[in-house]
């Protein structure tokens, strides 16, 4: 009797791994310039050095993830048709994501919008006004919140340095570059759980380049739209806190007063076309990029993940209510 052969071994991006080990080591020289007996010869170097390295431990051990073994005749959309077609006609780039899942050119211009808006608006609104905030909202806080008057002071110092020191934005952009792939991966993360708790399939780098696309199109309306309305407005009618991310206000949280109802005021940020905008698209996305899920599926997973978020954002508020009055 002739036994079954074992089905091949699915393919591991490999090629990650070079790029992981590069970052790790530039992390770790970066943190050891930046250590204070040193000069430092990098300014804010330690924490800009281990983040990178943390991201480069966090790719090389992706590269053991295996890829999706779905098999198909398509090839592989050009990334300059991905970028336009995500916008157009969504199906057919998730639809290419299934089989292939590339994720590296929508998380740069992620990225690259990100840098541009955060850079307006640091410039806009002024270095001096966003600390001078945060350093006054968090005196306000009071014990055992709030840290010691020396200490905030301290903070008020470092905050405006790097805001305002170019090797210390320089760190800034790699932080928020790192950061963006770590929030992406734990995104990932929580649709694969939610695509198997709703009784779906999906590969991990499947879903990785979905969350990077449709995190793309919503990404590029707000910055962009935001740097519009950035420079439209007067800088005293901008909110230092709130509006980091965008000035774009297209929910209903424009019905309420952030300093008479904080945590009102979240509920109903959450209630808005880009979010109506992001929910769809993250369910059509699991739905035709996963290996096997269903409609029904996919918007249970996107509606879950939106619920929890919502959650945490109002619970967040909730205790510090007071950066955003």
């Amino acid at each position: 009797m002739s036994t079954p052969e074992a089905a091949p071994r699915a393919p591991r991006p490999t090629k990650l791994r070079p790029f992981g080990i590069a970052f790790f080591v530039i992390g770790l020289i970066v943190a050891v310039l930046g250590i204070p007996k040193l000069g430092p010869l990098i300014a804010g170097g330690i924490v800009t050095g281990l983040i990178l390295a943390v991201g480069g431990i966090i790719l090389f051990a992706f590269s053991f993830l295996p890829l999706p073994t779905t098999t198909g005749d398509e090839e592989p959309l050009p990334f300059f048709a991905k970028l336009t077609g995500i916008f157009f006609e969504p199906s057919r780039v998730f639809r290419n994501l299934r089989v292939h899942p590339h994720w590296v050119g929508a998380y740069a211009v992620v990225v690259v919008l990100s840098v541009i808006y955060t850079f307006a608006f640091v410039q806009r609104i002024t270095p001096e006004r966003i600390v001078d905030h945060t350093t006054q909202k968090l005196a306000e806080m009071g014990p055992p919140f709030a840290p010691p008057p020396e200490r905030i002071e301290a903070m008020r110092e470092t905050q405006l340095k790097e805001l305002k020191n170019p090797l210390e934005r320089v760190g800034t952009v790699i932080k928020s570059a790192v950061g963006l792939f770590i929030l992406g991966a734990f995104t990932a993360a929580l649709c694969l759980l939610g695509a198997l708790a709703f009784g779906g399939r999906i590969n991990y780098w499947q879903s990785l380049a979905v969350v990077f696309y449709y995190w793309l199109p919503v990404t590029a309306i707000q910055k962009l739209l935001g740097l519009v309305i950035l420079y439209l407005k007067a800088p005293e009618d901008l909110h230092p806190i709130l509006n980091q991310e965008t000035t774009l206000q297209d929910n209903l949280g424009i019905l309420m007063t952030p300093a008479d109802h904080p945590v009102l005021f979240v509920l109903l940020s959450f209630i808005g076309l880009t979010w109506f905008y992001t929910l769809w698209l993250r369910a059509k996305g699991l739905n035709l990029a996963a290996t096997r899920m269903g409609s029904s599926a996919a918007w249970g997973v996107s509606i879950t993940l939106y619920l929890l978020l919502m959650i945490f954002v109002t619970i967040w508020t909730s205790l510090f209510s007071s950066f955003i009055t």
